[in-house]
């Protein structure tokens, strides 16, 4: 199983970007799938996540300016970001629980990381 992260680049502070996120490979089941971040010298932080009954959670910093989404027929999770400030300037993981077997359990797989850079 790979996820293939895309969509970072840089924008001006009030602008807006979508991230895309594609799981590929044996897939049985995705559960929950979402987005983290790392801004430099900063923890990993959760920003988003919606589980398969579209169920979303978010960080306090980005509700009413990011959307997550997901579309199961093709495995990829979205993040919409509006409004970007340059506290948002992070490298961006996406994330998935994925069971490849229906009889083995699920497990975490971790996108490559993509850069969004805000300028202010």
């Amino acid at each position: 199983v790979q996820l293939q992260a895309s969509g970072g680049g840089l924008v001006q502070a009030g602008g807006s970007l979508r991230l895309s996120c594609a799981a590929s490979g044996t897939i049985y089941r995705i559960d929950l799938m979402g987005w983290y971040r790392q801004a430099p010298g900063n923890q990993r932080e959760m920003v988003a996540e919606i589980t398969s009954g579209t169920s979303t959670n978010y960080a306090d910093s980005v509700k009413g300016r990011f959307t997550i989404s997901r579309e199961n027929t093709n495995n990829t999770v979205y993040l919409q970001m509006n409004s970007l400030k340059s506290e948002d300037t992070a490298v961006y993981y996406c994330y998935a629980n994925i069971k490849s077997v229906q009889y083995i359990p699920a497990r975490n797989y971790w996108g490559q990381g993509t850069l969004v850079t805000v300028s202010s």
